[in-house]
């Protein structure tokens, strides 16, 4: 499939603005992005204040989501809206000083996002309020099954919901690809590993080619490598933990699997394939890499470097299935909203079709309704990112661990990862891991959904 793209998604330095809290307590270091001054509606007499938190992605994302407000002032005159933008980098950590410091930094903002597997472990802590009241039928069912999937908790209820979907994909360059004699895969026909691990091989003896895969190094030690990389766990029968009660990795993580999947990868590194250490974020771009294995973000930078020469083509098959990441940053109310009515209005709108429709024509995710898919012009049925709804249609997509143990768990995946890229043994990296992962949820007493907290 060729991509044929207008200009999104390029990364931008890391904003940051004021700590407002619902009861209009602020830290006084960074700087405010202040409403406008506006009138009281005739709906609402008494104006209501909802502080909005949100992470730096994007320079394109921070601004649609700057002109979604705008959208909403100009029709919600009661409601003032202050936005907060946080860096990226730390916001985990600024969310939980908000629970555990509210006296410092003001307490938790009405409305807030964070990425879709910090769900569990925020509905655990007591930081969100349930959906569910607020969330019609008719809405509900018009969002993607992968949606609802990422924010509801083992209670069964319904506490985030988001305005896109995001999923992985093979970026590459048909010009080396058609060179080293490569089958371009198909969603009904993807690479096997045989088919993967010897194009690899093909394209790396390009005398073009420095690395036949880049794999976003750059990106550095964090929730890359467990969203880019779990999945290839995953495809070889392999998880991150057992599903079945979540109490345990033993076996799973660490099983036979897992460890097959991870020589595979350590190899790769080994033979000379991945730039184990990229100085930024221009192999792909600068035709250094021949593949690409990344998400729908990159769409824009790669479109522009390639044109008509880049290829996005389906993950691969394995052994168990290809498989993907799915999910992203989405939405929630937390329990120190003062106006969570007024919240949920901001929240609504936000997730109308045309809003989501800016945010995901600015960072090219997979939209979260199947309304505004229907008008996407990027994921409809001639769409050139169409491959990405091929693939969840195809049964690809896996959540991330529904579990308040997450954090935990993608902690221990990424240091093991980052340590087996750099050639340590892979078996022990991961009964380190497991052994991290299964102390988090004893010391927890198991995570149970009437813990004391």
């Amino acid at each position: 499939m060729y991509i044929r793209l207008a200009g999104f998604v390029v990364m931008t330095t890391l904003l940051s603005a004021l700590l407002v809290a619902c009861n209009g307590i602020a830290t006084p270091t960074p700087q405010q992005v202040p409403p406008p001054e506006v009138e009281a509606s005739p709906q609402l007499k008494d104006a209501s204040s909802v502080a909005v938190w949100t992470h730096t992605g994007t320079s394109q994302e921070a601004e649609a989501l700057r002109q979604i407000l705008e959208n909403f002032r100009a029709g919600h005159a009661g409601v003032q809206v202050a936005l907060v933008e946080l860096p990226e980098d730390t916001y985990s950590e600024q969310v939980h000083a908000a629970v555990y410091e509210a006296s410092i930094v003001g307490g938790l903002p009405c409305l807030l996002e964070f990425d879709g597997p910090n769900t569990y472990n925020y509905v655990w802590k007591d930081i969100l309020l349930p959906l569910d009241g607020y969330v019609s039928p008719e809405m509900k069912a018009d969002f993607l099954p992968s949606i609802i999937a990422q924010g509801t908790f083992q209670d069964g209820k319904l506490y985030s919901l988001g305005q896109f979907d995001s999923g992985l994909a093979i970026w590459a360059n048909k010009t080396y690809l058609v060179k080293a004699g490569v089958r371009l895969p198909t969603v009904d026909k993807p690479w096997s590993r045989e088919e993967f691990e010897a194009a690899l091989a093909n394209l790396q003896a390009l005398p073009e080619v420095e690395y036949a895969l880049d794999m976003k190094m750059n990106y550095g030690l964090g929730e890359w490598f467990t969203y880019g990389f779990s999945p290839i766990l995953q495809s070889f029968g392999a998880d991150l933990i057992d599903r079945i009660d979540y109490q345990s990795a033993d076996g799973v993580l660490n099983g036979p699997q897992a460890v097959a999947a991870l020589e595979m990868v350590q190899n790769w590194f080994k033979q000379g394939y991945v730039n184990p250490a990229p100085a930024d974020d221009d192999d792909f771009v600068n035709g250094k890499a021949a593949l690409s294995w990344v998400g729908h973000w990159t769409a824009s930078p790669y479109q522009e470097a390639l044109g008509d020469n880049l290829l996005l083509l389906p993950m691969p098959d394995f052994g168990n299935g290809p498989k993907t990441g799915m999910g992203s940053w989405n939405w929630g109310i937390t329990n120190a909203c003062k106006n969570p009515g007024a919240a949920w209005e901001v929240l609504k709108f936000i997730l109308e079709p045309d809003q989501i429709l800016l945010m995901t024509n600015a960072n090219g995710a997979v939209p979260a309704r199947r309304s505004a898919l229907a008008k996407s012009e990027l994921f409809g049925p001639a769409g050139p990112l169409r491959l990405y709804i091929q693939q969840n249609e195809a049964g690809f997509t896996v959540p991330r661990p529904i579990t308040p143990a997450y954090p935990a768990i993608t902690k221990a995946f990424a240091e093991a990862f980052n340590n087996i890229a750099q050639g340590a043994d892979v078996k022990s990296q991961l009964d380190q891991a497991v052994q991290k992962i299964d102390q988090d949820i004893k010391d927890n007493r198991g995570y149970p959904l009437s813990f004391d907290k």
